[in-house]
């Protein structure tokens, strides 16, 4: 009897063993593309299947590193992407920043291919980091922080991207999105077809005084970072309490967060890091 028990405690502890081995060694290294296709009731032809790719918290620096970087690159460059968004966190915290690190992270940003535009807004462990502004133009991308772009292609209709900075900023997003509010309202007819907003936290959106965007894209919540069978994610971060998982309809508005490739944490648990790519289509 006691050399079944004996049996049954080492093969539960080689089961552990080899679940705590395969979240730290192995799924916190892998990169998957989440695809999604998102309904616009008129889409016109010129923006029929718009490809969106969405890529939040890389954390470079901590378990995202340059040859990580190389590998995403390549794999968003395949996709044939029409926009590209950083929704914060490109950077973690605890990086030892150089010129020479700052100037090859950009390089590779810089490598990413899209066809109309790429946009970037920060997250928390960003704000470390005077660099970061420098990172991302340098890199091809528009710092998005609380200001707006506007989107052409092949001809006079218009997808409106806005952004908002990490709610760690302390700025109300009401007062991070009134110049982006104010343009909006200036339109009495033929505005926009379609309008998006990309953040970091996503649970800061219940605080808009009015949300006029169709689509709001954020990051930071990591999916969970650890998901179980029957009970799901474990780690909720302040800031993705409420709005944790891939997506949301909130009245007219669809919320997606994705898992992000990176995080604080070197470990992961059915909850395999990714980037997102969306699809506009016809209803």
């Amino acid at each position: 009897m006691k050399k079944h028990f004996l049996k049954l405690f080492i093969i539960i502890i080689l089961i552990i063993g080899a679940i705590i081995a395969y979240g730290f060694l192995i799924e916190p290294k892998l990169i998957t593309v989440k695809e999604q296709k998102i309904t616009i009731d008129s889409c016109p032809d010129i923006f029929f299947f718009f490809k969106i790719v969405h890529n939040p918290d890389l954390h470079y620096g901590h378990n995202f590193n340059e040859e990580n970087l190389k590998k995403l690159v390549k794999s968003i460059n395949e996709q044939k992407p029409d926009i590209v968004v950083l929704t914060g966190d490109l950077l973690d915290k605890n990086t030892y920043m150089t010129a020479k690190k700052a100037n090859k992270i950009s390089k590779l940003l810089n490598q990413i291919e899209a066809t109309t535009g790429k946009y970037a807004v920060n997250g928390e462990n960003d704000l470390n980091f005077d660099e970061w502004v420098n990172i991302v133009t340098n890199g091809g991308f528009k710092d998005l922080n609380n200001t707006y772009d506007t989107i052409y292609k092949n001809g006079y209709q218009n997808i409106f991207i806005a952004g908002a900075s990490t709610s760690q900023d302390k700025l109300s997003i009401n007062d991070k999105l009134k110049t982006t509010n104010d343009y909006l309202n200036s339109f009495e007819k033929n505005g926009p077809i379609y309008k998006i907003l990309i953040l970091h936290e996503p649970d800061t959106i219940d605080d808009l005084n009015v949300n006029p965007f169709d689509l709001i894209l954020a990051g930071h919540s990591h999916g969970g970072q650890i998901k179980l069978p029957l009970i799901g994610p474990i780690i909720l971060k302040e800031g993705a309490q409420k709005y944790y998982s891939n997506h949301y309809k909130i009245k007219n508005t669809d919320l997606y967060i994705s898992n992000g490739l990176g995080s604080n944490y070197n470990f992961r648990l059915l909850n395999t890091p990714s980037y997102s790519l969306y699809r506009l289509v016809r209803k």
